[in-house]
């Protein structure tokens, strides 16, 4: 298995990028010489610009990001709208290329797992093949069960390790936040590695979340289990 970690999510917007961007900027305050990665973006390469300035690492961003299609959709949708598809190769090209050069390789997903890239392949073949172990980043709130163990019950179909699941957002002040994920450690044996309330400074700020998720000790055994030799 490659040294790293792929950080996919339950479904768009659930804190894929903050949770990438915080774990390379821990990563690298232990000293580990890390990549971070992009496969595929749509809309605008915000997400991929935030992974090489929290990394601090000196790369082009078509490395980085070597699949980019400009409509906000699913690769699948957006990809025809230029008379394209996903080019599966040259994704697989770019990572080896920075895996060659970094010792542990963050990888940030699109979407959640199940988000298709083709007519017959999703987020969860792209994990497959690069054979990196997951860690699932899940809603705080009211209905994250649902969508968590669905999520989870996807990569198992694929075999794919999960290193937990990761609760983010929310002010951990509703009862559903409270409770889920005591409620979710009794439905599943992947672990349950923490919370990350909501703090606006987390957004632009990976040095804080990093240090957030030093406070978080059942991530921080799981990054280094993965990550460290």
């Amino acid at each position: 298995m490659n040294k790293g970690l792929f950080i996919t999510g339950t479904d768009t917007g659930v804190g894929k990028t903050l949770v990438s961007c915080g774990i390379a900027r821990l990563l690298k305050s232990w000293g580990v010489n890390v990549g971070v990665m992009k496969p595929i973006a749509t809309g605008d390469r915000d997400d991929a610009k935030q992974l090489i300035k929290a990394s601090g690492i000196k790369e082009e961003i078509d490395f980085v990001n070597p699949q980019f299609f400009k409509a906000p959709l699913a690769p699948s949708a957006a990809a025809p709208l230029e008379g394209r598809e996903v080019d599966s190769e040259s994704i697989y090209k770019a990572y080896w290329h920075l895996s060659k050069k970094y010792d542990v390789m963050v990888v940030e997903g699109i979407g959640g797992v199940k988000v298709p890239l083709g007519e017959s392949t999703y987020v969860a073949d792209l994990i497959e093949a690069l054979r990196l172990p997951v860690v699932l980043v899940s809603r705080a709130g009211l209905g994250t069960l649902n969508h968590t163990l669905l999520s989870l019950d996807a990569l198992a179909e694929k075999k794919i390790p999960v290193l937990g699941v990761l609760f983010n957002g929310g002010t951990g002040k509703t009862l559903a936040e409270k409770t889920n994920p005591e409620d979710l450690q009794d439905h599943t044996t992947v672990q349950v590695l923490g919370s990350l309330r909501y703090q606006a400074r987390f957004r632009h700020n990976p040095g804080v979340t990093a240090n957030a998720f030093e406070r978080l000790p059942l991530l921080v055994k799981a990054l280094k289990r993965a990550c460290q030799p």
